[in-house]
């Protein structure tokens, strides 16, 4: 049997036999950009983080302080951690700490612990600051915007920038989104002092569900779930036709239901995928975008999906399994329509699947490490048992390390543990901040109104028409997302664009699931793509064209947002079986004619008037409707019955 871990070895980037995938993280993930400490300055990060993970353990286990107390504490540990990890600029010293960066640690601490310790006093005086107050406000505002500008990069603070000047300057703005202004001291006692900014709903997720998921899948990372997640796909699809490629969409599908980020997904399961499709015969660029895309869907796929679905449950005020189930239809068409062209990509070079004997046992390998599915299950049984996320990802955590000592390869010994508690404090320091600082987008509409205001103008920019409004929304959350990360992009294109979807009587969870979508497409699409990007890094392939392969192979996905928008039950919005089981039947029928339609093959390669012709029915198979679907049945078949024709008249001839 082949080793998994041998495979890049066998075929390298550009010729290499080793991938540097620290210094492709970096690259393409500024997350990842951290300083490599030795000595007391790496005892010291790895003592803050470690117990960052231990107050956030305690406080789910034993109960939560309150709202704002917990989001200060947990925003605490995260500005001391940005500030002693990640340097100024990328050309300063990697290796040390300044004092400058010392001390801006400190006063992170002071700033937000001022919060914890005059807790009662600020609520006696709750709208009469003192000027200690403001002071500590202002620091604060300005401590988190670098603290951000360094763990993500400077578009985000500048957002934040640039909604702090319309709160001041309200009053020279256009007509539409004119205000009366604040002053200073309103703005920054709005925005530090209280719920309705900074330490509001999107840190408040941060502080409890979001930071619990990262620790759980940082746990489970350090049992070789990762490693048993690539060999079980290989077991499933190694030996299907193309089963290199549909190894990858299966393993980043998995892996990324508990990771949430698309660049460290492809880093993570890349590594061994992409050097085993091009070994088989795809190409580089087409071997890169499959990762990408299958490693991105990661986001959309239940049980754990990303930290922004933590996020929406909160803005709609439902329990989250509502929102990992309404999620299920959508990322298993996302993830067949990938499928569906890797096969058909794969039928059409004549790519075959890898020998039985080059796979690992499907039997002996549940054996061996099947007991590290028992935390995925745990976690799905508690949320629809009623538990709250934060609840079930406690109890996830705690089965994994009483499962992890069923075998010695996956026991957590006391070293990775310590690794397992840092890893999931330092993962949540870029979702953190960036929960932090859009915060200050999320107060700017709730004290200026501004929200309605956006909504009111795409709505009579679009005319109240609601697909070209779909359009406009889907626009905004692509330019938005090349420069922010998912999380950040959601909270504000769902603050800002999802109200013009209310108002044309688009329901919460679909016009809520269609904003998510486009935000996480931002990873594909070019000229940012910073998934696609890393997937050439490690293919050796020309990035853009990676990009491009990627948007191709995610059309499916760009296009599944509008079915549920028009056909909100495959969200689960007014569920009857029979409707659903239609909607979905029809839903995959159209997914396999875009497929078609796209890679131009099926039983033959397709002409261009025949791709065409399967383009047309896919639309029609996913708009609702018994006509659209009957037309759209139709064109599958006469494609069926052309290209059976085709193929044998080939084989005649």
């Amino acid at each position: 049997m082949v080793l998994l871990a041998e495979v890049p070895e066998k075929d390298g980037v550009n010729g290499q036999n080793e991938i540097d995938l620290d210094a492709l993280r970096r690259q393409f993930d500024t997350e990842a950009r951290y300083r490599k400490l030795s000595g007391f300055p790496a005892i010291l990060v790895t003592s803050l983080a470690v117990c960052m993970s231990l107050f956030h353990l305690y406080t789910s286990g034993f109960g939560l302080m309150q709202a704002i107390i917990q989001a200060a504490v947990h925003l605490a540990f995260v500005l001391v951690l940005v500030f002693l990890l990640y340097p100024f600029s990328p050309k300063f010293s990697k290796t040390e700490i300044p004092w400058y960066d010392y001390l801006l640690a400190a006063l992170g601490a002071f700033v937000t612990l001022y919060l914890v310790f005059e807790f009662d006093a600020l609520i006696t005086r709750a709208g009469l600051p003192t000027t200690m107050d403001l002071i500590v406000a202002f620091l604060g505002v300005a401590i988190l915007l670098e603290a951000t500008r360094r763990v993500t990069s400077p578009i985000l603070p500048v957002i934040a920038i640039f909604f702090l000047l319309y709160c001041y300057y309200g009053r020279y703005f256009p007509a539409l989104f004119q205000h009366r202004g604040f002053n200073i001291n309103r703005i920054v006692n709005h925005m530090y002092l209280g719920t309705e900014g900074i330490f509001g709903i999107p840190l408040g997720v941060s502080a409890t569900f979001v930071f619990m998921f990262i620790l759980f899948g940082s746990v489970l990372e350090q049992t070789g779930m990762g490693k048993f997640i690539i060999d079980l796909a290989m077991a499933l699809a190694g030996w299907a036709t193309g089963g290199p490629a549909k190894v990858a969409v299966l393993s980043s599908g998995l892996m990324g239901s508990i990771s949430g980020s698309s660049v460290a997904n492809v880093c993570t399961t890349g590594m061994f995928t992409i050097p085993l499709m091009k070994s088989v015969g795809y190409k580089a660029h087409f071997a890169g975008a499959v990762e990408a895309v299958a490693s991105t869907g990661g986001q959309i796929m239940p049980p754990v999906m990303g930290a922004a679905a933590f996020i929406m449950a909160q803005f709609m005020g439902v329990p989250y399994i509502q929102v990992a189930l309404a999620a299920i239809v959508p990322a298993l068409l996302y993830y067949f329509a990938v499928i569906v062209q890797v096969h058909f990509e794969a039928t059409r070079l004549g790519l075959r699947g890898l020998p039985r004997d080059q796979l690992p046992p499907l039997l002996r390998l549940l054996r061996q490490k099947g007991h590290l599915l028992i935390p995925l299950v745990g976690i799905v049984y508690f949320l629809i048992g009623g538990y709250t996320p934060l609840k079930a990802a406690y109890n996830g955590i705690i089965i994994t390390f009483v499962v992890s000592w069923l075998n010695k390869e996956t026991r957590l010994t006391l070293p990775r543990l310590i690794a397992a508690l840092e890893s999931g404090a330092r993962s949540a320091l870029g979702v953190a901040c960036a929960c932090a600082t859009v915060g200050i987008i999320v107060g700017t509409a709730t004290l200026t109104g501004l929200g309605l205001r956006i909504a009111s103008a795409i709505v009579t920019l679009a005319g109240g028409n609601l697909l070209l409004t779909l359009l406009l929304t889907m626009v905004a959350c692509i330019l938005l997302g090349a420069g922010l990360p998912t999380t950040a992009n959601f909270i504000v294109t769902s603050t800002m664009a999802a109200p013009a979807l209310f108002q044309l009587g688009v329901p919460p969870m679909a016009a809520y699931m269609f904003v998510l979508y486009f935000g996480i497409a931002a990873d594909l699409s070019p000229p940012v793509a910073l998934a696609a990007y890393a997937g050439a890094g490690i293919a050796g392939a020309e990035p853009m064209k990676t990009g491009v392969t990627a948007v191709k192979l995610a059309l499916a996905g760009f296009i599944v947002p509008f079915i549920y928008v028009f056909n909100p039950i495959l969200v689960l919005v007014d569920y009857s079986f029979v409707p659903f089981a239609l909607a979905v039947g029809t839903a995959m029928l159209g997914v396999v004619l875009l497929g078609m339609s796209t890679v131009g093959y099926f039983r033959g390669v397709l002409s261009l008037w025949k791709r065409a012709l399967a383009l047309a029915g896919a639309l029609f198979l996913l708009i609702p409707g018994w006509q659209s679907d009957l037309f759209g049945i139709a064109v599958l078949v006469l494609l069926y019955i052309l290209q059976s024709f085709s193929s044998r008249k080939a084989a005649l001839g």
